[in-house]
């Protein structure tokens, strides 16, 4: 149960923001707004309001700079991407948690019919959802967005990518102190300042030591994020003058080990892939390793769905590399089973909220399945049209930006961006397996649809003979003049 310090802390990181906005760049004051709450506020902790989506770590601060940017600022944030696709991928997602709850009317009961007389008690329900739910339900989808529509005005410039990767780099170097700290003491950080525990303290334990979590949702939401910081770092370090690499170089191989004792396989494993390509292949290759990422994000889910994934070959070649990773990994695909079985009722809009997508059992109601990936929770509560939405809206920035720097390649901060799209694509192959959608996420998907939008719009007009025929311009024999 959080302390009151915990609600303290959430309470005034708007003020937090304010401050930030008031002495730095609008820039660097949205990153650390987005970012600083992530690492800092509490989890598991939250303003529970009637009919709007609850304020917690993830809503509060993103909300808050969005009323600063406006009403303080006076900067016009623009809701709209250019392209058709975005528009709709944007209106489907947000939208499309109206008919989610139009189609859930109906509320689930949980019964208990005694011997084989017609008695039956009515142990327990999960409500139905109204119509007053459209508006939470709408709300939520436009509250996780904010972050996205800020970076993509602010954050799609070279400074404001160059500032967002730095971020990355420097967040982690200060936050691996205290997880450290607690890879030596245990997980006691959340405990002692904020009174509660966030998880299960037996997934802290791996390997005869501690897993640190500092303020973060699990252990391996930590993780990862050294992953992205370690893809960041390694950009800036290829990229970097010569007078500052070793500092870079420096902090690479002491971010390496810090997520060496994390002890996660799959981030570990996230790291190897990564930083190699980072620091030696060309931009485009990157490019096309990113993509290639997010096509095994989108296409994972099908698969599932239509059991074709070698789920016994992978559990096979899992148990070679550890046995209890492998035991995990089975728990998972287990439990994953058993939610596409019950997403199956409702494929097109969802089960809604309420953990009404989870499965229960028939009698006491209590939960018999954990969603773990990210996609499968999507799946279950706004079905495949809510999830297509989603990803899309993650996965378009990618493509589009693909299709931005064909031409613009040997612009300095190509890397940099590069790197970012690196991270957003190796994040949507982890919501595969852990719900690691946060607003930073969704920062760094605007800040590449934005930097995309930007290099097409600068992108000169093909002449009229270009556009027809798709080559470049004729030469028209000049007439000779006879005199």
């Amino acid at each position: 149960m959080p302390n009151a310090v915990a609600y303290l802390v959430l309470m005034a990181w708007p003020a937090v923001c304010l401050v930030l906005f008031q002495r730095l760049r609008i820039e660097l004051a949205l990153i650390w707004s987005i970012l600083g709450a992530y690492l800092i506020v509490p989890s598991l902790t939250e303003f529970d309001l009637p009919l709007v989506p609850a304020m917690d770590k993830y809503t509060l601060p993103s909300l808050a700079a969005l009323l600063i940017v406006v009403f303080l600022l006076r900067r016009k944030v623009s809701f709209w991407p250019d392209g058709w696709a975005m528009r709709f991928l944007l209106m489907g997602f947000v939208l499309g948690a109206i008919p989610t709850v139009l189609t859930n009317s109906d509320p689930i009961l949980f019964e208990l019919m005694p011997g084989s007389e017609p008695i039956v008690f009515i142990t327990g329900a999960l409500p139905g959802l109204r119509l007053l739910d459209i508006f939470s339900a709408v709300s939520t989808q436009i509250l996780m967005l904010i972050p996205f529509f800020l970076a993509r005005q602010f954050l799609s410039t070279e400074k404001g990518g160059r500032d967002l990767v730095l971020a990355f780099c420097l967040a982690a170097l200060v936050y691996s102190l205290p997880a450290l700290i607690e890879v030596r003491i245990s997980p006691q950080f959340n405990i002692m300042i904020y009174g509660f525990f966030q998880h299960s303290w037996e997934q802290m334990i791996r390997q005869g030591g501690f897993r640190p979590i500092v303020f973060l949702p699990h252990a391996l939401w930590l993780a990862f994020f050294f992953v992205t910081a370690l893809c960041a770092t390694a950009a800036l370090l290829r990229y970097a003058p010569n007078a500052h690499r070793h500092r870079f170089f420096a902090a690479l191989v002491y971010l390496i080990f810090v997520l060496w004792l994390c002890k996660s396989l799959a981030s570990m494993l996230y790291a190897l892939a990564l930083v190699p390509v980072v620091l030696f292949a060309p931009l485009r290759w990157q490019m096309r390793f990113a993509l290639a990422m997010a096509v095994v994000a989108l296409a994972y889910p099908m698969l599932r769905n239509l059991h074709l994934m070698p789920i016994d070959l992978i559990l096979e070649k899992a148990r070679a590399i550890n046995v209890d990773r492998a035991q995990s990994l089975e728990f998972r695909f287990r439990n994953e089973e058993m939610l596409l079985e019950r997403a199956a009722e409702k494929p097109l809009f969802g089960w809604g909220s309420w953990g009404r997508n989870l499965i229960r059992d028939p009698e006491t109601g209590d939960i018999l399945s954990i969603p773990d990936g990210r996609w499968i929770i999507m799946f279950g509560s706004h079905g495949w049209f809510g999830y297509i939405c989603q990803m899309g809206m993650l996965a378009a920035p990618l493509l589009l930006l693909a299709r931005a720097l064909r031409r613009n390649w040997d612009r300095p901060e190509a890397g940099l961006v590069v790197a970012l799209a690196l991270i957003l694509a190796v994040t949507m192959v982890d919501m595969l397996l852990n719900d690691t959608l946060v607003p930073v996420t969704w920062m760094v998907s605007g800040a590449l649809l934005g930097y995309a939008e930007r290099l097409r719009r600068a992108a000169p007009d093909p002449t009229p003979r270009q556009r027809s025929s798709g080559r470049g311009p004729v030469a028209l024999p000049r007439r000779r003049t006879v005199m």
